[in-house]
Protein backbone atom coordinates (compact mmCIF):
# COMPACT_ATOMS: atom_id res chain seq x y z
CA UNK A 1 0.00 0.00 0.00
CA UNK A 2 1.07 3.81 -0.79
CA UNK A 3 1.39 5.87 2.07
CA UNK A 4 -0.95 8.27 2.38
CA UNK A 5 -0.71 12.22 2.47
CA UNK A 6 -3.61 14.14 4.15
CA UNK A 7 -7.29 13.00 3.34
CA UNK A 8 -9.41 15.83 3.50
CA UNK A 9 -12.59 14.40 1.88
CA UNK A 10 -15.95 14.51 2.01
CA UNK A 11 -19.48 12.44 0.86
CA UNK A 12 -21.40 13.10 -2.42
CA UNK A 13 -24.76 10.98 -2.33
CA UNK A 14 -26.74 10.44 -5.41
CA UNK A 15 -29.70 11.01 -3.58
CA UNK A 16 -29.51 14.13 -2.84
CA UNK A 17 -30.06 15.16 -6.54
CA UNK A 18 -26.89 17.34 -5.50
CA UNK A 19 -25.26 17.68 -9.09
CA UNK A 20 -21.79 16.59 -9.29
CA UNK A 21 -20.38 19.80 -11.62
CA UNK A 22 -21.53 22.13 -8.73
CA UNK A 23 -18.43 20.25 -5.93
CA UNK A 24 -15.97 22.95 -5.14
CA UNK A 25 -13.74 19.79 -5.64
CA UNK A 26 -10.22 22.14 -5.03
CA UNK A 27 -11.15 22.35 -1.30
CA UNK A 28 -10.87 18.44 -0.82
CA UNK A 29 -8.32 15.80 -1.57
CA UNK A 30 -10.63 12.97 -2.14
CA UNK A 31 -14.84 12.24 -2.64
CA UNK A 32 -16.35 9.36 -1.84
CA UNK A 33 -19.12 8.90 -5.07
CA UNK A 34 -22.49 7.09 -2.46
CA UNK A 35 -23.31 4.44 -3.20
CA UNK A 36 -22.94 1.69 -5.29
CA UNK A 37 -25.14 -1.06 -4.23
CA UNK A 38 -24.69 -5.11 -3.08
CA UNK A 39 -26.90 -7.24 -4.94
CA UNK A 40 -28.07 -9.65 -2.15
CA UNK A 41 -29.22 -12.06 -5.28
CA UNK A 42 -25.40 -12.21 -7.39
CA UNK A 43 -23.39 -10.95 -4.48
CA UNK A 44 -22.10 -8.16 -7.39
CA UNK A 45 -21.90 -4.65 -7.07
CA UNK A 46 -23.89 -2.32 -8.71
CA UNK A 47 -24.79 1.02 -9.91
CA UNK A 48 -28.29 2.08 -8.35
CA UNK A 49 -30.74 2.40 -11.12
CA UNK A 50 -31.13 5.43 -13.16
CA UNK A 51 -27.55 6.73 -11.92
CA UNK A 52 -25.17 5.32 -14.49
CA UNK A 53 -24.86 8.72 -15.76
CA UNK A 54 -23.29 9.95 -12.69
CA UNK A 55 -21.41 7.73 -11.52
CA UNK A 56 -20.11 6.97 -14.65
CA UNK A 57 -18.50 10.24 -15.16
CA UNK A 58 -18.16 11.28 -11.64
CA UNK A 59 -14.34 11.32 -11.87
CA UNK A 60 -14.06 12.94 -14.94
CA UNK A 61 -16.36 15.98 -13.83
CA UNK A 62 -14.85 16.42 -10.62
CA UNK A 63 -11.48 16.78 -11.96
CA UNK A 64 -12.13 19.51 -14.21
CA UNK A 65 -12.01 21.72 -10.77
CA UNK A 66 -9.50 20.12 -9.42
CA UNK A 67 -6.98 17.73 -11.55
CA UNK A 68 -5.30 15.55 -8.22
CA UNK A 69 -8.46 14.61 -6.51
CA UNK A 70 -9.27 10.99 -5.94
CA UNK A 71 -12.26 9.95 -6.10
CA UNK A 72 -13.74 6.08 -4.42
CA UNK A 73 -16.78 4.52 -5.23
CA UNK A 74 -18.15 4.16 -1.84
CA UNK A 75 -20.55 0.53 -1.25
CA UNK A 76 -23.46 -0.39 1.09
CA UNK A 77 -24.29 2.60 3.56
CA UNK A 78 -27.07 3.09 6.64
CA UNK A 79 -30.04 1.96 4.52
CA UNK A 80 -30.99 -0.65 7.61
CA UNK A 81 -31.31 -4.34 7.96
CA UNK A 82 -31.71 -5.17 4.55
CA UNK A 83 -28.37 -3.96 3.53
CA UNK A 84 -26.72 -5.21 6.72
CA UNK A 85 -27.87 -8.83 5.75
CA UNK A 86 -26.92 -8.33 2.48
CA UNK A 87 -22.85 -8.02 3.43
CA UNK A 88 -23.38 -10.58 6.25
CA UNK A 89 -24.55 -13.26 3.57
CA UNK A 90 -21.89 -12.29 1.36
CA UNK A 91 -18.90 -11.65 3.80
CA UNK A 92 -19.97 -15.61 4.84
CA UNK A 93 -18.63 -17.42 2.00
CA UNK A 94 -15.21 -17.11 0.37
CA UNK A 95 -16.84 -17.91 -3.21
CA UNK A 96 -19.38 -14.77 -2.30
CA UNK A 97 -16.39 -12.81 -1.44
CA UNK A 98 -14.54 -13.02 -4.35
CA UNK A 99 -18.03 -12.41 -6.24
CA UNK A 100 -18.39 -9.07 -4.49
CA UNK A 101 -14.27 -8.07 -4.89
CA UNK A 102 -13.91 -8.96 -8.10
CA UNK A 103 -16.91 -7.22 -9.04
CA UNK A 104 -16.19 -4.22 -7.50
CA UNK A 105 -12.46 -3.61 -8.94
CA UNK A 106 -14.04 -3.86 -12.37
CA UNK A 107 -16.81 -1.15 -11.52
CA UNK A 108 -13.83 1.25 -10.27
CA UNK A 109 -11.89 0.56 -13.25
CA UNK A 110 -14.37 0.83 -15.74
CA UNK A 111 -15.66 4.32 -14.41
CA UNK A 112 -12.22 5.42 -13.80
CA UNK A 113 -12.26 5.64 -9.38
CA UNK A 114 -9.11 5.76 -7.73
CA UNK A 115 -10.54 3.71 -4.87
CA UNK A 116 -13.25 1.66 -2.80
CA UNK A 117 -15.02 2.26 0.33
CA UNK A 118 -16.73 -0.04 2.23
CA UNK A 119 -19.93 1.35 4.63
CA UNK A 120 -21.07 -1.78 6.00
CA UNK A 121 -22.93 -0.66 8.76
CA UNK A 122 -22.15 -2.16 10.83
CA UNK A 123 -20.57 -6.01 11.81
CA UNK A 124 -21.45 -6.86 15.17
CA UNK A 125 -21.18 -10.78 15.93
CA UNK A 126 -17.71 -11.81 15.91
CA UNK A 127 -18.73 -14.12 13.11
CA UNK A 128 -19.54 -11.07 11.02
CA UNK A 129 -16.10 -9.07 12.63
CA UNK A 130 -13.82 -12.66 11.69
CA UNK A 131 -15.88 -12.51 8.00
CA UNK A 132 -15.05 -8.76 7.56
CA UNK A 133 -11.36 -9.21 8.69
CA UNK A 134 -11.35 -11.83 5.61
CA UNK A 135 -13.07 -10.07 3.56
CA UNK A 136 -10.65 -7.25 4.14
CA UNK A 137 -7.66 -9.07 3.44
CA UNK A 138 -9.31 -10.95 0.14
CA UNK A 139 -9.94 -7.33 -1.25
CA UNK A 140 -6.58 -6.42 -0.54
CA UNK A 141 -4.82 -9.22 -2.20
CA UNK A 142 -7.24 -9.12 -5.04
CA UNK A 143 -6.61 -5.31 -5.32
CA UNK A 144 -2.20 -5.86 -5.34
CA UNK A 145 -2.86 -8.72 -8.02
CA UNK A 146 -5.20 -6.68 -10.12
CA UNK A 147 -2.24 -3.85 -10.30
CA UNK A 148 0.08 -5.88 -10.85
CA UNK A 149 -1.27 -7.62 -13.60
CA UNK A 150 -2.42 -4.08 -15.25
CA UNK A 151 0.73 -2.22 -14.50
CA UNK A 152 -2.02 0.64 -13.02
CA UNK A 153 -1.20 1.99 -9.14
CA UNK A 154 -3.52 0.07 -6.79
CA UNK A 155 -7.16 1.22 -5.91
CA UNK A 156 -7.24 2.57 -2.24
CA UNK A 157 -9.09 1.10 0.05
CA UNK A 158 -10.78 2.31 2.70
CA UNK A 159 -14.26 1.53 5.05
CA UNK A 160 -16.96 3.64 7.38
CA UNK A 161 -16.59 2.23 10.70
CA UNK A 162 -18.32 2.83 14.17
CA UNK A 163 -16.72 5.79 16.02
CA UNK A 164 -15.59 2.61 18.09
CA UNK A 165 -13.37 0.02 17.48
CA UNK A 166 -16.09 -2.63 19.07
CA UNK A 167 -19.68 -2.93 18.23
CA UNK A 168 -21.20 -0.84 21.19
CA UNK A 169 -23.67 -3.73 22.14
CA UNK A 170 -22.06 -6.34 21.84
CA UNK A 171 -18.55 -5.36 22.44
CA UNK A 172 -17.19 -7.60 19.93
CA UNK A 173 -14.41 -5.93 18.41
CA UNK A 174 -13.44 -4.71 14.93
CA UNK A 175 -10.61 -7.04 13.21
CA UNK A 176 -8.04 -4.40 13.61
CA UNK A 177 -4.86 -6.35 12.12
CA UNK A 178 -6.73 -7.08 8.97
CA UNK A 179 -7.70 -3.11 9.06
CA UNK A 180 -4.20 -1.96 9.62
CA UNK A 181 -2.78 -4.85 7.02
CA UNK A 182 -5.69 -4.22 3.98
CA UNK A 183 -7.06 -0.62 4.08
CA UNK A 184 -5.19 2.79 3.63
CA UNK A 185 -7.47 4.19 6.23
CA UNK A 186 -11.05 3.80 8.11
CA UNK A 187 -13.67 7.00 7.65
CA UNK A 188 -14.48 7.30 11.81
CA UNK A 189 -18.30 8.91 11.79
CA UNK A 190 -17.88 10.20 15.21
CA UNK A 191 -21.86 11.49 14.66
CA UNK A 192 -25.44 11.15 15.41
CA UNK A 193 -24.21 10.80 19.51
CA UNK A 194 -27.47 12.13 19.81
CA UNK A 195 -30.88 12.63 18.04
CA UNK A 196 -34.85 13.14 18.34
CA UNK A 197 -35.22 9.64 17.16
CA UNK A 198 -33.20 8.15 20.21
CA UNK A 199 -32.70 10.41 22.68
CA UNK A 200 -34.96 12.48 25.47
CA UNK A 201 -33.15 15.06 25.62
CA UNK A 202 -30.73 17.21 23.49
CA UNK A 203 -27.18 16.66 22.86
CA UNK A 204 -24.10 17.53 21.03
CA UNK A 205 -25.17 15.23 18.37
CA UNK A 206 -21.16 15.07 16.97
CA UNK A 207 -19.56 15.52 20.61
CA UNK A 208 -15.59 15.60 20.37
CA UNK A 209 -15.30 15.47 24.18
CA UNK A 210 -17.81 14.70 26.51
CA UNK A 211 -16.48 14.74 29.95
CA UNK A 212 -17.42 11.31 31.81
CA UNK A 213 -19.10 9.51 28.74
CA UNK A 214 -18.04 7.20 26.47
CA UNK A 215 -20.36 9.26 23.38
CA UNK A 216 -17.77 11.30 21.68
CA UNK A 217 -15.16 11.13 18.83
CA UNK A 218 -12.35 11.66 21.15
CA UNK A 219 -13.43 8.79 22.74
CA UNK A 220 -13.78 6.51 20.05
CA UNK A 221 -10.18 7.42 17.80
CA UNK A 222 -8.55 7.07 21.65
CA UNK A 223 -10.28 3.40 21.21
CA UNK A 224 -8.96 2.58 18.20
CA UNK A 225 -5.46 3.45 18.58
CA UNK A 226 -5.43 1.72 21.86
CA UNK A 227 -6.93 -1.39 19.88
CA UNK A 228 -3.73 -0.70 17.94
CA UNK A 229 -4.51 0.58 14.81
CA UNK A 230 -2.36 3.62 13.68
CA UNK A 231 -2.97 6.74 13.98
CA UNK A 232 -2.05 7.53 10.54
CA UNK A 233 -4.45 5.02 9.73
CA UNK A 234 -7.43 7.17 10.90
CA UNK A 235 -10.09 9.83 9.54
CA UNK A 236 -12.31 11.97 11.53
CA UNK A 237 -15.70 12.00 10.32
CA UNK A 238 -18.06 15.46 11.18
CA UNK A 239 -21.67 16.16 9.68
CA UNK A 240 -22.46 19.12 7.13
CA UNK A 241 -26.27 18.76 9.28
CA UNK A 242 -27.81 18.86 12.72
CA UNK A 243 -30.33 17.19 15.05
CA UNK A 244 -33.63 19.39 15.72
CA UNK A 245 -35.85 18.97 18.97
CA UNK A 246 -39.04 20.13 20.19
CA UNK A 247 -37.84 21.29 23.94
CA UNK A 248 -40.35 20.54 26.45
CA UNK A 249 -39.81 23.39 27.82
CA UNK A 250 -38.44 26.39 26.11
CA UNK A 251 -36.56 28.38 29.20
CA UNK A 252 -34.50 24.78 29.52
CA UNK A 253 -32.67 25.17 26.37
CA UNK A 254 -29.11 24.17 26.68
CA UNK A 255 -27.14 20.74 26.05
CA UNK A 256 -29.04 17.99 27.85
CA UNK A 257 -32.75 19.94 28.23
CA UNK A 258 -35.39 18.13 28.15
CA UNK A 259 -36.68 17.17 24.64
CA UNK A 260 -40.60 16.00 23.30
CA UNK A 261 -39.31 14.94 20.16
CA UNK A 262 -38.20 16.30 16.62
CA UNK A 263 -38.72 19.76 15.36
CA UNK A 264 -38.53 20.75 11.62
CA UNK A 265 -37.17 17.60 9.51
CA UNK A 266 -35.12 16.25 12.53
CA UNK A 267 -31.95 16.08 11.00
CA UNK A 268 -31.19 19.93 9.06
CA UNK A 269 -28.67 20.45 6.77
CA UNK A 270 -26.18 22.87 7.92
CA UNK A 271 -27.44 25.52 4.94
CA UNK A 272 -31.19 24.62 6.65
CA UNK A 273 -29.63 25.71 9.71
CA UNK A 274 -27.83 28.79 8.67
CA UNK A 275 -31.60 29.87 6.98
CA UNK A 276 -33.68 28.94 10.55
CA UNK A 277 -30.89 31.26 12.03
CA UNK A 278 -31.36 34.24 9.81
CA UNK A 279 -34.71 33.60 9.43
CA UNK A 280 -35.50 34.01 13.26
CA UNK A 281 -32.52 36.66 14.59
CA UNK A 282 -31.34 34.40 16.90
CA UNK A 283 -27.96 34.01 18.11
CA UNK A 284 -25.64 30.70 18.23
CA UNK A 285 -23.76 29.13 20.70
CA UNK A 286 -20.60 27.34 20.57
CA UNK A 287 -19.83 25.34 23.83
CA UNK A 288 -15.74 24.41 23.76
CA UNK A 289 -16.43 21.91 26.14
CA UNK A 290 -18.09 19.84 23.78
CA UNK A 291 -16.46 21.19 20.78
CA UNK A 292 -20.13 21.89 19.27
CA UNK A 293 -22.60 24.66 18.61
CA UNK A 294 -26.64 25.12 19.32
CA UNK A 295 -29.22 27.40 18.77
CA UNK A 296 -32.79 27.80 19.15
CA UNK A 297 -35.97 29.58 18.83
CA UNK A 298 -38.67 28.80 21.03
CA UNK A 299 -39.27 25.31 21.36
CA UNK A 300 -37.13 24.64 18.68
CA UNK A 301 -33.48 23.83 19.76
CA UNK A 302 -30.69 22.55 17.12
CA UNK A 303 -27.21 20.99 17.86
CA UNK A 304 -24.42 20.94 14.98
CA UNK A 305 -21.65 22.01 13.69
CA UNK A 306 -20.78 25.15 13.04
CA UNK A 307 -17.17 26.92 11.57
CA UNK A 308 -16.17 27.08 15.55
CA UNK A 309 -16.64 23.28 16.26
CA UNK A 310 -15.19 22.31 12.73
CA UNK A 311 -12.09 24.25 13.01
CA UNK A 312 -11.34 22.91 16.66
CA UNK A 313 -11.74 19.65 15.12
CA UNK A 314 -9.13 19.92 12.45
CA UNK A 315 -6.86 21.15 14.99
CA UNK A 316 -7.32 18.10 17.24
CA UNK A 317 -6.96 15.98 14.12
CA UNK A 318 -3.76 17.95 13.42
CA UNK A 319 -2.33 17.45 17.37
CA UNK A 320 -3.43 13.91 17.10
CA UNK A 321 -1.76 12.76 14.11
CA UNK A 322 -5.00 11.54 12.32
CA UNK A 323 -4.87 11.07 8.82
CA UNK A 324 -7.43 13.64 8.05
CA UNK A 325 -10.96 13.97 8.20
CA UNK A 326 -14.64 13.71 5.75
CA UNK A 327 -17.66 15.27 6.26
CA UNK A 328 -21.22 13.51 5.29
CA UNK A 329 -22.07 15.30 3.04
CA UNK A 330 -21.42 17.81 0.13
CA UNK A 331 -25.06 18.85 -0.53
CA UNK A 332 -25.22 19.89 2.70
CA UNK A 333 -23.29 22.60 2.98
CA UNK A 334 -24.28 26.15 2.34
CA UNK A 335 -23.77 27.79 -1.39
CA UNK A 336 -20.64 29.81 -0.02
CA UNK A 337 -19.29 26.42 0.89
CA UNK A 338 -18.53 27.85 4.81
CA UNK A 339 -17.71 24.30 6.50
CA UNK A 340 -15.62 22.71 3.13
CA UNK A 341 -13.39 26.21 3.21
CA UNK A 342 -13.26 26.60 7.21
CA UNK A 343 -11.66 23.32 7.26
CA UNK A 344 -9.72 23.21 4.26
CA UNK A 345 -8.38 26.73 5.84
CA UNK A 346 -7.63 24.98 9.38
CA UNK A 347 -5.76 22.85 8.05
CA UNK A 348 -3.88 24.48 5.56
CA UNK A 349 -4.66 23.96 2.25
Amino acid sequence: MASQNAVRGVYWYYGSEFPVSKIESSLFTHLFCAFAELDPQTNQVTIPSGSQAQFSTFTQTVQLKNPSIKTLLSIGGGGGDQIAAAFESMASQASSRKTFIDSSINLARSYNFHGLDLDWEYPNTTTQMTNFGLLLNEWRAAVAAEAQNSGRTPLQLSAAVLYLSYYYSTSVAYPIQAISNSLDWINVMAYDFYGPGWSTVTGPPAALFNPGNTISGDYGVTSWINAGLQASKIVLGFPFYGRAWQLANPNENGFFAPAVGAALTDAVAYSGIKDFINDNGIKTIYDETYVSNYCYSGTTWIGYDDTDSISAKVVYIKNKGLLGYFAWQVSNDDDNWTLSREAASTWGA
